[in-house]
């Protein structure tokens, strides 16, 4: 590779790409000409393939991951004054979920080498009226779950896992989603499996699910989707307060195309990781991912952290230099106490949060996705290498 000057003939490569084919087009187009668009039969199926995918004896499809946690909060009866422990490096979903319940979103430092949660700080934060926790799998890399389980067992906690990145990755040879008491997963344009938006809950209480599938629809009673079938009636009962976060059949015709090639796309991320992994290792300026040796990860993300005392340019030269060259990254993510609602509602300190301030100046996330080419990949190596070569101290 050459790692000389800066290239006059750029490439352009994006953050991200979604691998849609022909068969997405096809099973969609099919869906349309069965003029069934909302949510139905193929809604229904793509429940029921998720499912046994996964191992998991209910699967509740949803608009999206957000939606998906704000049910899982309902569902355990999360109340005003509860506490929900989520980790600081984290999008917005869980926090902004808890608020709308009423609850207080507690948040919790993260492990420096990987983004996860911390054990350790979040046995600091819990307090009697702590009703569970939301452990984010960061890029698809598994949290410590025996630890988290053992001490949710303990103090009478929830699990609801945010396995937004997390499709499909493994701890101790469990499928992440299935570990905790719920498992919530995205469809976003950018995730390992993508309907455009969607999301989709799994769970092992049938009594949980069933009231899920209610709440996903105003609160409307079972089954009454079907009055505009053969087989409905215009009669149907309000027997909850809902919502609107019903998938369409149309996003669930997209999403049974993505999952029957999920193991291929998995497949040429891992293989593009590998890559990155071999031109990058023993490199002074550049962290590479942690995978502990007891689980998977789904590769959602490739998070680099540079090592900034090697350096003479911050993180957000180092993303604009790569911009200039034409490639995307992006950077996961904007720990929550930085942003202003957090400021003024919660009072959050940075100081608190040692890891994360850490880990968050450092992290940048380098393309990964199935049609990334090794030609495309290449050039993001040779850029990368370049610049730390060019600005190392």
């Amino acid at each position: 590779m050459n790692t000389g000057d800066i290239f006059l003939d750029t490439m352009n490569v994006p953050f991200h790409e979604p691998y849609v084919g022909e068969e997405e087009k096809a099973l969609v187009s099919e869906t349309i000409e069965s003029c069934w668009l909302t949510m139905g039969p193929r809604t229904f199926e793509f429940e029921s393939a998720f499912g046994e995918y996964l191992g998991s004896r209910n699967a509740v499809a949803v608009n999206s991951c957000t939606a998906a946690i704000h049910l899982s909060l309902r569902i355990i009866g999360i109340k005003p004054g509860d506490e929900v422990l989520v980790p600081a490096i984290n999008f917005a979903s869980a926090g902004e979920v808890c608020c709308q319940e009423g609850a207080k979103p507690v948040l919790v430092d993260v492990e420096k080498e990987n983004g996860n949660i911390y054990v350790t700080a979040l046995k600091k934060v819990i307090t009697k009226r702590t009703k569970a926790i939301i452990p984010v799998h960061y890029g698809g890399q598994p949290c410590d779950m025996d630890e988290i389980l053992e001490l949710a067992k303990i103090k009478g906690i929830y699990v609801i896992e945010d396995a937004a990145h997390a499709l499909p990755s493994f701890y101790k040879g469990r499928k992440i989603g299935t570990i905790g008491d719920i498992g919530c997963f995205s469809f976003y344009a950018t995730k390992t499996l993508t309907t455009g938006e969607g999301g989709m809950i799994v769970t092992e209480n049938d009594e949980w699910a069933e009231r899920m599938r209610i709440l996903r629809l105003h609160g409307i009673s079972k089954d009454a989707w079907k009055r505009y079938s053969d087989e409905g009636d215009w009669y149907y009962e309000i027997v909850d307060l809902g919502y609107k976060y019903n998938m369409t059949d149309i996003q669930a015709a997209m999403g049974l195309a993505q999952l029957r090639k999920l193991e291929w796309m998995w497949e040429q991320r891992r293989r593009l990781a590998e890559r990155y992994i071999a031109a990058f290792s023993g490199i002074d300026e550049i962290e590479l991912p942690l995978i502990k040796d007891d689980r998977t990860t789904s590769w959602h993300l490739f998070p680099i952290l540079l090592k900034l005392e090697t350096l003479s340019i911050d993180r957000r030269r180092f993303v604009e230099l790569l911009k200039e060259r034409g490639i995307g990254t992006s950077v996961h993510f904007i720990p929550l106490y930085r942003h202003p609602f957090y400021k003024k509602n919660f009072s959050y300190d940075a100081k608190d949060f040692p890891n994360s301030e850490w880990f968050y100046e450092r992290e940048v996330s380098l393309p990964i996705y199935p049609s990334l080419s090794d030609t495309e990949q290449d050039y993001v190596i040779e850029n990368i290498l370049e610049i730390c070569k060019k600005w190392k101290r």
